[in-house]
């Protein structure tokens, strides 16, 4: 399956990390880009926006708050 997955923090990694173990096709995005290198250098690819990520069949959001979720829902400009 391919899965879209928006936020990287301790959790966010955590279930992105099982994702690709499990063999799913895994596209990651974070606003700190940073927070993907270990996801990506694992077998997922880096989206530069978040609407990049939400390609697949799934998309998966881990962000801390509403007011977070929003921020990242209406960003499109790359990250970084």
């Amino acid at each position: 399956m391919q899965i879209g997955f928006i936020g990287l923090g301790n959790m966010g990694q955590a279930m992105a990390r099982n994702l690709l173990q499990a063999g799913h096709q895994v596209t990651v995005y974070n606003r700190t880009p940073s927070r993907a290198e270990s996801l990506v250098a694992a077998g997922a690819r880096l989206a530069e926006t978040p609407g990049d990520a939400a390609q697949g069949e799934a998309v998966i959001t881990m962000v801390a708050d509403d007011r977070a979720l929003d921020l990242v829902l209406r960003t499109e400009q790359p990250a970084g």
